[in-house]
């Protein structure tokens, strides 16, 4: 499978022209295509989220220690 990713501003809401593609003609392909702004947005509250979650009393009483034991627990299944 080839993947090719591209980056572009809309000038035309109604109409996106791609060019240099790595395809055949006639070549079937899925486009998928996202707005920059919703995953700088995403990102961003991710970010915030573990920053607020890391500033509990509770998160910064686990060791380094505790937390590997408890990352090989769940790997061994225990």
């Amino acid at each position: 499978m080839i993947a090719c990713r591209k980056h572009v501003t809309i000038k035309d809401p109604n109409s996106l022209v791609l060019s240099g593609l790595p395809f055949k003609p006639g070549q079937r392909v899925e486009v998928v295509l996202l707005a920059e702004e919703e995953c700088v947005d995403r990102m961003t509250e991710l970010r915030i989220l573990l920053q607020e979650t890391q500033s509990f009393p509770s998160a910064r009483e686990i060791s380094d220690d505790e937390i590997t034991a408890e990352v090989e627990a769940y790997r061994t299944g225990q």
